[in-house]
C-alpha cells in the first residue's frame, strides 16, 4: 500500500491562474513505518515584548533608545512528534538570533523536553524594530547607555525555550500539509544594476516609480519586478525575486487548525519611513500578517523569512506596513483553505557546521564584529524533513540569488528555506555581487567572495544526505 503527501500551489501568470498539483507517492517505509505512532503536534506563543527604553536593532542611524510600542513581540513554537523523533521550530520577532543564544535555548529545551539539540531550529522574523540582543552587532552611533539589556536577554532565552515547552504540553494528534502560493506584487530586488553592471542601491521607490511596476517572467520561471524611472535618469535593470509564499498547515483530528507557518522572502522594514515610530518597538509587517491569519483562521501562526537579503517591500510607511501584512495574510488564508493533510509523516533532521571565508580586510563599519585573527567563520546549517517536505535553515541574511540557486539545483518542488536560522553572520552573497558592489557585499558582511557558493554546496550536500537516509 502507498500513501501520498500532496502539495498544492498556484502560480500567477499574465493570463490568469494555473493550479499545479504535485502528488508524491511515498512508500510505507517512509510515511508509515511498522509500529509508527500517529503524528502529534502542538503550538504555543509567548510575549517577548521588551520594556520601552531598550535599544533597537536594524538601523545604524538610531541615536537614542526606543520610546514606544506599536505592537507586541512574540516567540512562537511548533513541535511535532512522529513517535520516533521530535522536532521544534521557534520563530521570534527579532532582527536575528546569534548562535550563542540559540545554543542556550536548545540546551534548555533538551533539559525540559528531551528534544535533541540538532532537532531544534531557532529563527527570527528579521523585524528592524526589535530589541538589541547581541553585543557584537552594530546598533548606531556611540551614545550613552547604547548597550544590550542583559537582564532582558536572560528572560528572552527562558521565554523562547518556554514556547517550546508549552507547545510540547499542547500536543495532540494532528495532520499536516504544505502548499505554495505566490505574491510578487509586494516586493522587489533592491540591487538594480546600471548599464555598466555596477549596482545602484535602491532601498526605496518614489510613488511615481512604483506606479510603473511590471512583473516579468523569464526563462525557467525566473521572476523579476521591474520599474521605469524618469526619462532623465539612467535605466536600471532590476534583478530576480523569489515570489513563493509557502504555507504549512497543522490541523487536529477534527480538521481545525492548530497552527501554521508562513515562509516569504522580504525584509521586515516596511515601517521604516514612519518617522514618529522609528524608535518604537514593532513586529513590522510579519506581525500583522500573523495577527490577521490567527484572527481569521485561528491557531498560532509563525512567520519565517526566506532568502530576503536583497528583497524589500515595494512601499514603506505605516499604511504600507498594514497593506503588505494584509496582502500576504490574504494569500496565506487562501492557501490554508484547501491543504491536503496527512498524519502519516516521518520526521528527520540533520545539522552540520560549515566554515565560510572571511575578508582579509574587514570593513570598519561592518554590521557584525569578527575575530580579525581568524580566516574563517564557523556557523551551521540545518535541514528538517517532514514527510517529503524539506525545510532548509540557513544563517544570516542570504541574498535571493543564493536561495534560487539552491532551489534550482536541489530539484525539489517541496523545499523552502528559512534564513536567520540559528545564527547571525551578516549578508551571504553570491560571487557576482562582489563584482557589482553595493552595500551587502561591502560593509554588510565580513564574508569573502566565494562564501555564497560554499553555502550553496554545503546546503545541497546536506539535503542529499537526508534524502539518501530515507
Amino acid at each position: 500500500m502507498r500513501k501520498s503527501f500532496t502539495l498544492n500551489f498556484t502560480r500567477q501568470t499574465n493570463g490568469g491562474f494555473t493550479m499545479l498539483i504535485f502528488v508524491i507517492l511515498i512508500s510505507d517505509r517512509i510515511f508509515c513505518p511498522a509500529g509508527q505512532a500517529a503524528l502529534k503536534g502542538g503550538c504555543a506563543k509567548v510575549n517577548i515584548t521588551p520594556p520601552v527604553g531598550v535599544w533597537l536593532s536594524g538601523y545604524g542611524s538610531r541615536d537614542r533608545p526606543s520610546d514606544g510600542i506599536v505592537d507586541e513581540l512574540y516567540a512562537k513554537a511548533l513541535v511535532l512528534d512522529d513517535g520516533r523523533n521530535t522536532i521544534a521550530i521557534v520563530s521570534a520577532d527579532l532582527l536575528w538570533v546569534p548562535l550563542e543564544i540559540t545554543a542556550q535555548i536548545r540546551k534548555r529545551v533538551k533539559e525540559k523536553n528531551g528534544i535533541p539539540e540538532k532537532n531544534v531550529l531557532v529563527c527570527a522574523t528579521h523585524t528592524h524594530f526589535g530589541p538589541k540582543i547581541f553585543a557584537k552587532t552594530k546598533i548606531g552611533p556611540e551614545a550613552p547607555n547604547n548597550i544590550v539589556d542583559n537582564s532582558y536577554v536572560e528572560t528572552l532565552i527562558k521565554k523562547m525555550a518556554n514556547s517550546v515547552f508549552l507547545a510540547y504540553k499542547n500536543m495532540q494528534e494532528v495532520r499536516i500539509g504544505a502548499v505554495k502560493g505566490e505574491i510578487p506584487e509586494i516586493i522587489y530586488n533592491r540591487r538594480p544594476t546600471n548599464s555598466d553592471g555596477s549596482v545602484k542601491m535602491t532601498f526605496s521607490l518614489s510613488p511615481e516609480v512604483v506606479a510603473t511596476r511590471r512583473i516579468v517572467r523569464g526563462p525557467e520561471g525566473l521572476v523579476r519586478v521591474t520599474f521605469t524611472g524618469r526619462p532623465e535618469e539612467p535605466k536600471l535593470i532590476f534583478g530576480p525575486i523569489d515570489p513563493e509564499a509557502w504555507v504549512l498547515r497543522v490541523e487536529n483530528a477534527n480538521g481545525e487548525i492548530v497552527g501554521s507557518i508562513v515562509n516569504f522572502a522580504c525584509h521586515a522594514v516596511s515601517g521604516s519611513t514612519y518617522s514618529d515610530r522609528f524608535y518604537s518597538i514593532s513586529a513590522d509587517f510579519p506581525g500583522h500578517t500573523m495577527g490577521v491569519v490567527e484572527q481569521v483562521e485561528g491557531g498560532i501562526c509563525l512567520f519565517t523569512s526566506g532568502t530576503a537579503g536583497n528583497m524589500v517591500p515595494i512601499k514603506r510607511g505605516r499604511k504600507p506596513r498594514l497593506q503588505i501584512g494584509k496582502a500576504l495574510a490574504g494569500e496565506v488564508l487562501k492557501r490554508l483553505q484547501f491543504v491536503p493533510a496527512t498524519g502519516e509523516v516521518a520526521l528527520k533532521t540533520l545539522k552540520k557546521e560549515i566554515d565560510l571565508p572571511l575578508k582579509k580586510t574587514l570593513p570598519s563599519d561592518r554590521i557584525i564584529d569578527a575575530d580579525k585573527t581568524k580566516k574563517t567563520l564557523t556557523t551551521e546549517i540545518q535541514v528538517l524533513k517532514i514527510g517529503e517536505l524539506y525545510i532548509l535553515g540557513l544563517p544570516g541574511e542570504v541574498l535571493v540569488e543564493v536561495g534560487l540557486e539552491i532551489k534550482k539545483r536541489a530539484g525539489l518542488e517541496n523545499l523552502f528555506i528559512i534564513t536567520h536560522s540559528n545564527d547571525a553572520i551578516g549578508y551571504v552573497c553570491h560571487s557576482q555581487a562582489y563584482e557589482e558592489g553595493g552595500y551587502e557585499p561591502g560593509s554588510g558582511t565580513n564574508l569573502a567572495k566565494g562564501a555564497g557558493e560554499i553555502m550553496i554546496k554545503q546546503a545541497l550536500d546536506l539535503i542529499n544526505r537526508i534524502r539518501q537516509s530515507s
